[in-house]
């Protein structure tokens, strides 16, 4: 088994929900009504985008293999990550 982390941007939208997105993988984005449930659809989500991506040969960024510390940002979004185990 292989293990792919991404990093996460995740931030509130005006009417309360919760979007977040892998930006490595442009397309890859979830929604929740909160910032764990928008996170959950998002796994979710990677694992098939991941997995689909490499059923058509499609290669991954080498930037998904590398660990990073998540914090908070000064624009009001946060950054958190998402496990793709294959």
């Amino acid at each position: 088994m292989k293990t792919y982390v991404f990093e996460v941007e995740i931030e509130q939208d005006v009417d309360g929900r919760w979007g977040a997105d892998v930006p490595l993988l442009p397309g890859c984005n979830a929604w929740g009504y909160t910032r764990e449930e928008a996170l959950e659809a998002l796994q979710e989500v990677a694992q098939a985008f991941v997995e689909i991506m490499l059923e058509d040969g499609d290669s991954l960024p080498e930037e998904a293999s590398l660990q990073r510390q998540y914090s908070a940002e000064s624009t009001g979004s946060m950054t958190d990550k998402v496990t793709v185990t294959l």
